[in-house]
């Protein structure tokens, strides 16, 4: 925070994880619980928070792993993706594909539909071969696509599945189904940076009792039961602490309260940039709700992204948080080889848009201070042109 120029600017950081006084009391009079009884791991409030998450999003099935990205390579592990494509969007995370390769899956990127952000059916449709095992959709920024029907029997129409990576989405959905809930498992992230954590943690929803039962085994070792050192699956320590579920029992508890906060956030950012002439909004479409985990905008004219950062860090103290995301995934190194085609619209949405300040608790005076200063910056931007 020290490049901030003038100490009397009041300093609007990306993010911030929401715990209360309450909550911390909450969670250490538990912890505290946890640590006298001995059961640190696959306990009490692990099944808590699958129970009460399951309930959440209406599915069947939860199962607690230790992340994110876990929860991804478990669900492909199930499918048997081994030997076959599967298609993921250019435009997301490393773990995405990270956890197709390590299930011994064969990544395919798809183009990036520039409307969600995400994935249109068009391009699902456009990348399949005899050889696809099925689709992964990632809701960037927590936008759910108003495709997703479609995109869905596109898959269905060829015996093909869907696993959706819900990393950004909790508490997000179109037409009245949850994100993570469209195919046949969705993995989510609880990572600090997200709507909601539990530390470090992820979580696989599902309605198919075999995915649930399999992913129960491969979270533990590969072992068909807790009790017994019996292996039948190539496993690994994939499990949620009690401690962690702790934490995200409680944040659950919150989502409501702090989605409604993140959902005020937006609608005054809306109305602030509607007809904007220098930004427009990624807009959710009608029957989305939408988690606003990024509030992401595209600028209308070309920008030096770099220095319309620094200049709204250091005279304005607005701070932009990461892209989502910056580069597309052909653009990392470690994935070079998947760069068989060209991917325009991933390439140009990676390189434009700004995620704005948005997190539970952000005031009306910081989205107006935002406000102002990402006017007056890319009005000044768009002079100099």
């Amino acid at each position: 925070m020290n490049d901030v120029k003038s100490s009397s600017v009041r300093v609007v950081p990306p993010a911030r994880v929401d715990f209360t006084a309450e909550d911390r009391e909450w969670i250490a009079d538990r912890i505290q619980e946890v640590l006298a009884s001995g059961r640190l791991t696959l306990g009490t409030y692990g099944e808590q928070f699958e129970t009460r998450f399951a309930e959440y999003v209406g599915a069947k099935h939860a199962v607690a792993v230790n992340s994110g990205t876990s929860a991804l390579e478990i669900i492909f592990r199930t499918l048997g993706v081994e030997g076959r494509d599967v298609l993921v969007p250019a435009n997301t995370n490393y773990a995405t594909v990270a956890a197709v390769v390590h299930a011994g899956g064969g990544p395919v990127l798809m183009d990036t539909d520039a409307e969600t952000l995400g994935t249109s059916p068009e391009e699902v449709e456009r990348c399949i071969t005899p050889n696809t095992a099925g689709a992964v959709v990632v809701h960037i920024g927590g936008l759910v696509s108003h495709g997703m029907a479609e995109l869905k029997e596109v898959l269905d129409s060829r015996s093909l599945w869907l696993v959706e990576d819900a990393a950004h989405a909790h508490g997000s959905f179109h037409d009245g189904v949850a994100a993570g809930t469209f195919g046949v498992a969705g993995g989510f992230s609880f990572y600090p940076t997200k709507v909601m954590t539990s530390g470090e943690g992820g979580m696989i929803v599902t309605n198919d009792d075999k995915i649930a039962s399999e992913a129960r085994i491969y979270r533990d070792q590969g072992k068909a039961s807790f009790t017994q050192n019996i292996h039948v699956r190539h496993g690994y320590n994939w499990r949620l602490s009690e401690p962690h579920a702790v934490i995200g029992v409680r944040h659950l508890e919150r989502l409501p309260e702090m989605l409604e906060s993140r959902r005020r956030a937006a609608a005054l950012y809306d109305k602030a940039f509607t007809n904007s002439p220098f930004i427009e909004p990624l807009h959710v479409t009608d029957g989305g709700v939408c988690n606003y985990y990024k509030y992401i905008v595209m600028p209308r004219r070309a920008i030096d992204r770099a220095a319309v950062k620094q200049k709204l860090r250091e005279t304005y103290g607005v701070i932009c948080g990461g892209e989502v995301y910056e580069e597309p995934i052909q653009r990392q190194p470690v994935f070079k080889d998947l760069a068989t085609r060209p991917l325009p619209i991933s390439e140009d949405v990676c390189a434009r848009h700004l995620c704005l300040p948005m997190f539970s608790g952000i005031t009306e005076s910081q989205v107006e201070q935002v406000v102002e200063a990402i006017n007056t910056v890319l009005r000044e931007a768009s002079a100099a042109k």
